[in-house]
Parts: C-alpha cells; structure tokens; sequence
C-alpha cells in the first residue's frame, strides 16, 4: 500500500513550504494540492492558492515525493495551457508529476471568475477531448485534433515532460462516462468515497476495462481519507460525511484495511488543515513512524 499527502493550499505559503519539505522527508508517495480558485461556501474569502503555481515551487524544495493534482478542473484552462504548465513543473521536479484531472465541478468560480461552466455531459466529453490532447502533446511532435470542442494544428510542446509516459489520474465516481473514460485513458483513478462505495466504483471500472480491452491492473486505484482528531473539521462546523474522526494516527488502521480489501493500492490522507503547522508535521511523521510500517 502506498501513502500519499494532500496539504490545505489555504494555509499561508511559507507554512505549506515548510509542510511540503517535511512530507517529502518524511517519506510519503505523493504530495496532491486541490485546484480550486475560492472556497465552496458563502464566505468564499479566504486564501485558497492556485495548484500549479504552488506546485513548480514545491518541486524547487523537494527532491523525492511525487507530485499532482486532486484533481485539475478541466474547464479552468485550455488543455494545450496545461500540458505546457505540467511538462514544465515535471522538468522544475525532474519528472516527479501526476497530473490529476477531473470534469470540473465547483459552480461558483466559474460563476465569479466569468469562466463557461457546460452541462455535465459537455463537461465530461471536454475532458475526454482534453486527456487525449494532452498524451498527444506529451507524446509527439507535433498535434493535431479536430475535436467537437477543441482544434489543435500542428501544435508542438518543448520541454517535453522527463518521464517517458507521464501518469494522468482521472478522478470521480461517474458509472457510465467517467469510470469509461478510467479504463480508456487513466494510469490512475481516485474516488472521494467511502473504502465500500469505492469498491463498487471499482467493480464498475473493472467492467468497463474488459469492454474495452484494457488490464485493470495497469491503473493505480487510489481511495481518500479525510481525518479529523477528535474535534469539529474547519471553523466548528460540524463533521461533514465521509470524515474519519480518530484520536490519534493509530486509529487509521481500520480504515485503511477497508481500502485494502476494497482493492485500492494507495491512499491519500487529508488531515484537519485547521491544526497549527507543528501539530500538522508531527502528524504526518507519527502516521509514517507508526502506521505505515503495518502496511509495507
């Protein structure tokens, strides 16, 4: 089982560069950063960093940890734009990047930042459009594609990504397009689920792969663990659904033997990011010191 890290991008920065330098030491798999522009609540005030940006600098400060994203709104950039930003953090981190990608969901900031917001069903041709795209631009020369929604023309991309096949995770939960579009062009998926709802997302996936011809055990299954310790999560609102409320890193074991025999191979943990910064490191190190090594 691999461990992998998702940090708050709405801590100050100088707190997730120090928190970033501390899980990669530590010894995680994969740092994620969610792409989002505001927050999803009426007082959509408060800091909220973009992804990318956050991501070239991490992969300055870092020397191990994989990095990505959980998971980039498709909607929010031109996919020739963001192959150009993922090939270039991939060189800054010398070919440490996943690039996680999703339909796009959160209404609000399209609406405040004037960005079209389609259908769900244009959403998610966009992306398979898009994630085609983006292999091509990483893989040739040159690309060329006359989609219903994008046209590219001899596009070139340099820098090239370093790694030779650089990893897309898709992520959601959609049955009949999403968890198709998994089997046809994700080298990892991730579901925000329960380790039982995940399972039969997967059991879906699996199908979808046999129609499609694909092995199932070439995509990485990644399930997710939003932990809270013992106390309200963010600001004294109440425990949203889906949270795992434990005293202290060791109650995580249970969850995880749930992800494992639901058939995920890696998790990403989500501490309360509203702890003080050293609470935060000591947590990331407790759970790989005293946690992690049940799981090796």
């Amino acid at each position: 089982m691999k461990f992998s890290a998702w940090p708050s991008v709405t801590n100050p920065w100088l707190d997730l560069a120090e928190e970033a330098k501390h899980i990669d030491s530590a010894g995680y798999h994969t740092l994620f950063v969610g792409d989002h522009f505001m927050h999803n609540r009426e007082d959509n005030l408060g800091p909220f960093m973009e992804s990318w940006s956050c991501l070239a600098a991490i992969a300055a400060l870092t020397s191990n940890i994989r990095l990505g994203t959980l998971v980039t709104g498709n909607t929010y950039r031109n996919p020739g734009v963001l192959a150009k930003q993922v090939a270039q953090v991939d060189v800054i981190s010398g070919g440490r990047v996943t690039l996680g990608m999703g339909a796009g969901w959160q209404e609000n900031e399209h609406v405040a930042y004037g960005i079209y917001y389609p259908p769900v069903g244009e959403r998610l041709k966009r992306l398979e459009e898009s994630v085609q795209i983006i292999r091509s631009l990483f893989q040739n020369d040159r690309t060329n594609f006359d989609g219903q929604f994008y046209q590219f023309s001899n596009a070139p991309l340099a820098p090239k990504p370093l790694q030779p096949r650089l990893p897309i995770l898709i992520g959601g939960g959609g049955e009949k397009v999403t968890l198709r579009l998994v089997a046809q062009y994700a080298d990892a998926w991730n579901f925000p689920g329960s380790p039982e709802a995940f399972g039969d997302k997967l059991k879906i996936l699996e199908e979808h792969c046999e129609r499609v011809g694909r092995n199932p055990a070439e995509i990485n299954k990644v399930g997710t663990m939003m932990v809270g310790f013992g106390e309200p999560i963010g600001g004294g609102r109440p425990d949203p659904q889906g949270w795992h409320i434990v005293e202290d890193v060791k109650g995580l074991t249970a969850g995880i033997d749930r992800f494992a025999a639901a058939g995920a191979n890696e998790i990403i943990f989500h501490f309360n990011p509203g702890r003080p910064l050293p609470a935060r490191k000591e947590t990331w190190s407790a759970f790989i010191q005293d946690v992690a090594p049940q799981y090796a």
